[in-house]
C-alpha cells in the first residue's frame, strides 16, 4: 500500500465526518424510498436482537438499497464484527469470529438461514449462493452463541435472511440495475393480501462477463410464500425457493499476478473449464400457535440439489436433504423460557470423474454419502429488576457422516460426533436507550463430509480421516449498544479458546485441500459500529472490526498468526442528502494485509478502496441509484487460500474487484 493510499482513507473519513451544510442539495425530505422492506417485519426483528445479551444487529433492504446487490457482501458490509471479502462472481469468503477462517470451499462455521430455516446441509456445509440478497426484507446477524436461537452452536452464529409476506408487501415491485462488464440484473415481486390468505413471490434473474477473465455467470432464481390463518391463534406459511446459478470459476493466482495483472484466470481453471453450477429446490413450512404466554412453531423442510462442479476433477453431486424443527417460548412475569430442536437427514449421490474440458470423463469414483445433524437447544432468562436479565442455556448436538464407496479403492466408514454447549450471560439496561452485557459461553463444530474424508492422489485413494475431531471453543464477551442524541453505537470484546481448530490448507492440482486439527489455537478482537446523525440529512456510519487470530504455542508454528483475515477493517459511509436526492461516499481500508500462509512468511499488502452510491426520486413510487466501486481502480489482494508455506510459485491470491460502475431503477406500484 503506497503512503499516498494510507494517507488518504483516514483523511476520506475525518471529511465525512464534517461534510458542511452547504452540501445539502435536497430542499425538502420527500416520503421514504420505496423499496420492499416492511417496518413491521424489522421492528420485531430488532426487539429481538434487543433482548440478546451479545452480539446482534439487524440489516434493513433499506440500509443497502442502493447498491448492485450480488452476494451477501453487498448487504452485510456494514454489520460490526462480519468479516465478507469477495473472490470472484458471486463467490464470498464469509467469517464472523474466525470461523471457517481457512475454508477455501463452500462454508463453514456458520449457520446460514432464510426465514428461520437453515440451507446448511446435513453435514452442516452449504453453498451461500443459495441466499438471493435481492429477495430479503432483511437479515438478523447472531454473533457467536448469541445464535442459540436458531440452535446454532458454532464459533461464528447465524446469519437469517427474512423475505416479506404479501401482509407488508402489497402490491408489484420492479428492479432493474445494468453495470460493468455487461452486468444486468432484474426483479420483480408482487403481494396480495385478504382477511385470511396472504401470498408474496419474486423473480430475478442476472448475468455477467466479470471483472477477470473465465467468470462468467448467470442466476434465474424464484422464492414465494403463502400464509394461511386459520385463526387468531393458529397460522401456517409456505415457502418455496428455486435457484439455477452458473458460474465460471477463474482461479487463484500468483502473489506478483494478483497485484500486476489481476483481469487473467489461471491456467487450470481455462484449461479445466472450471466452474461451479448449483441447481437447488426448497421447499418449507412453518405452522405457529399462538397463545398468548405460550407459543409454539413447528415445521419441515427438504432440500433438493444438484452441484456439477469442474474443478481439478468433475465433482458431480445430487443431494436430498429433510428435517424438522420446533420452538416453544413461554413467558410469564420475569421469567421467560424457549425451548427448541432440530433435525437434519441428508443423503448425497457423490461422483468424481477425469475433467476433460470442463466434461465428464471417466468415473474414478462413486459413493452413497449420508449425515445427520441434530440438535436439541433451551435458554432461561430471569428479570429479578426491571434493569437485569440473566439468563442461562444451552444446545446439545449430535451427528455423523457417513459413506459406502461404490466406485475406487477407497474404504467406506462412518464416524459419530457429540456434544454439548453451554451458555451463561446477563443484559443490564440502565435505561430505555442502553445496554451493557455479558456471556460466557462453548461453541462446537463436527467436520463435514470435505474434512472427515479427503481424496489423495489420482484416481483419489480416499479412507475415513479418524484423527479428524470436532473443533471445541470457549467465548467470553462483553460489550454495549445504544443511543444518545446524534450517536448510535454498537460494541462487543470477545476471546476465544480453541482447541482442535479445523484448519485448511491448499496443496496442489491433485489435492485441493487438506485439514488438520490445530491442538490450541485463540480468536480475540473487537467488533465495533458508530453511527452519527448531526442532522436529517447527513449520516455518517463506520465499523470497525479488530482480529487477533493465532496459534499457542504450537509444536510447528509456535505463536504464528492465523492467515486470510487481516488484523485491522475500516469501512465508513457518509450519506448526504434526503430520498429526494442524496449521495454516499465510502471507504474501505485494511492497513495491512493478512499473512498467506501458516508459517508467516508472506503477507499480502493493505489497501484503501473508494466507492460512491447515490440515490434521487424520479416520481412518486420510482427511484433511480448509482453504485461506483473501487474509484481509483486500485490493484490489491482481497482473499487468500492459505497454505503451509508460501513462496513466489503460490498461486493462492485473489484479487479485489476492478473499478466498476452500475445503476438502476427501483418502482413500486
Amino acid at each position: 500500500m503506497t503512503p499516498h493510499a494510507y494517507r488518504a482513507a483516514p483523511l476520506l473519513a475525518l471529511v465525512l465526518s464534517l461534510v458542511p451544510a452547504a452540501a445539502y442539495a435536497a430542499e425538502a425530505e420527500a416520503d421514504p424510498t420505496i423499496i420492499v422492506t416492511a417496518p413491521e417485519l424489522t421492528n420485531d426483528a430488532e426487539t429481538r436482537a434487543q433482548k440478546t445479551a451479545g452480539g446482534a444487529d439487524v440489516v434493513s433492504h433499506q440500509d443497502y438499497a442502493d447498491k448492485s446487490i450480488v452476494s451477501l457482501r453487498d448487504t452485510l458490509a456494514y454489520s460490526p464484527g462480519v468479516y465478507l471479502q469477495p473472490r470472484y462472481g458471486q463467490e464470498v469468503r464469509i467469517s464472523i469470529r474466525g470461523s471457517g477462517l481457512s475454508r477455501g470451499f463452500h462454508m463453514r462455521g456458520l449457520t446460514l438461514l432464510q426465514d428461520g430455516v437453515p440451507i446448511n446441509l446435513a453435514d452442516d456445509n452449504g453453498d451461500f449462493q443459495e441466499l438471493e440478497p435481492i429477495f430479503f426484507d432483511h437479515l438478523e446477524v447472531y454473533r457467536g452463541a448469541n445464535a442459540l436461537r436458531f440452535g446454532s452452536g458454532t464459533l461464528g452464529g447465524a446469519v437469517n435472511g427474512v423475505t416479506p409476506i404479501g401482509r407488508t408487501a402489497t402490491g408489484f415491485y420492479l428492479r432493474g440495475d445494468v453495470g460493468s462488464f455487461d452486468c444486468y440484473r432484474g426483479l420483480i415481486s408482487a403481494g396480495v393480501a385478504s382477511e385470511r390468505v396472504d401470498a408474496w413471490a419474486a423473480v430475478s434473474a442476472d448475468t455477467s462477463d466479470g471483472d477477470r477473465d473465465h467468470v462468467q455467470r448467470r442466476s434465474f432464481r424464484f422464492h414465494g410464500n403463502v400464509g394461511l390463518k386459520f385463526s387468531d391463534a393458529v397460522s401456517t406459511r409456505f415457502y418455496a425457493s428455486y435457484n439455477d446459478i452458473r458460474q465460471e470459476i477463474p482461479g487463484a493466482l500468483t502473489f506478483n499476478q494478483a497485484l500486476t495483472t489481476p483481469r487473467m484466470a489461471s491456467a487450470a481453471a481455462v484449461t479445466g473449464d472450471q466452474a461451479r453450477d448449483i441447481v437447488s429446490l426448497r421447499l418449507q413450512n412453518r405452522t405457529t400457535f399462538d397463545w398468548g404466554a405460550f407459543r409454539l412453531d413447528v415445521g419441515g423442510f427438504v432440500n433438493a440439489k444438484s452441484l456439477y462442479h469442474p474443478i481439478f476433477q468433475v465433482i458431480d453431486q445430487d443431494s436430498l436433504d429433510l428435517g424438522g424443527f420446533f420452538r416453544a417460548d413461554y413467558a410469564a412475569g420475569p421469567v421467560e423460557v424457549t425451548l427448541g430442536g432440530e433435525l437434519r437427514r441428508g443423503s448425497t449421490d457423490a461422483r468424481q470423474y477425469v475433467n476433460v474440458a470442463g466434461r465428464r470423463g471417466a468415473l474414478v469414483f462413486d459413493a452413497d454419502q449420508t449425515a445427520r445433524t441434530a440438535n436439541i437447544y433451551g435458554e432461561v432468562r430471569v428479570r429479578p429488576v426491571e434493569q437485569l436479565t440473566l439468563i442461562a442455556g444451552g444446545v446439545y448436538a449430535d451427528g455423523f457422516r457417513k459413506r459406502r464407496v461404490n466406485v475406487s479403492t477407497s474404504r467406506d466408514g462412518r464416524i459419530d460426533f457429540d456434544a454439548f454447549s453451554p451458555k451463561v450471560g446477563l443484559l443490564f439496561e440502565p435505561n430505555e436507550n442502553v445496554q451493557f452485557f455479558a456471556n460466557y459461553s462453548r461453541s462446537a463444530e463436527f467436520p463435514g463430509f470435505g474434512e472427515v474424508f479427503q481424496n489423495i492422489g489420482t484416481p483419489p485413494v480416499s479412507q475415513v480421516v479418524s484423527t479428524i475431531r470436532p473443533q471445541r471453543a470457549w467465548t467470553a464477551e462483553v460489550g454495549t449498544r445504544g443511543k444518545a442524541g446524534i450517536v448510535r453505537w454498537d460494541l462487543a470484546l470477545y476471546r476465544s479458546t480453541l482447541k482442535g481448530e479445523l484448519l485448511q490448507f491448499t496443496t496442489n492440482v491433485s489435492i485441493p485441500a487438506a485439514t488438520f486439527n490445530a491442538d490450541r489455537t485463540r480468536h480475540q478482537g473487537i467488533e465495533a459500529a458508530l453511527e452519527i446523525a448531526p442532522t436529517e440529512w447527513l449520516r455518517l456510519r463506520q465499523v470497525y472490526t479488530y482480529s487477533d487470530f493465532r496459534f499457542r504455542n504450537d509444536s510447528q508454528f509456535g505463536n504464528n498468526r492465523l492467515p486470510v483475515v487481516p488484523k485491522h477493517v475500516y469501512r465508513a459511509e457518509a450519506r448526504i442528502g434526503s430520498d429526494a436526492l442524496h449521495i454516499a461516499p465510502n471507504v474501505e481500508w485494511v492497513p495491512d494485509g493478512p499473512f498467506a500462509d501458516y508459517r508467516n512468511l508472506v503477507r499480502s499488502p493493505g489497501y484503501a478502496l473508494l466507492g460512491m452510491t447515490g440515490g434521487a426520486r424520479i416520481a412518486e413510487g420510482i427511484d433511480a441509484f448509482v453504485d461506483v466501486r473501487n474509484i481509483m481502480g486500485k490493484k490489491a489482494i482481497g482473499d487468500i487460500s492459505a497454505v503451509i508455506a508460501a513462496t513466489p510459485t503460490s498461486a493462492i491470491y485473489y484479487p479485489v474487484e476492478r473499478r466498476a460502475v452500475s445503476a438502476g431503477i427501483r418502482a413500486r406500484f
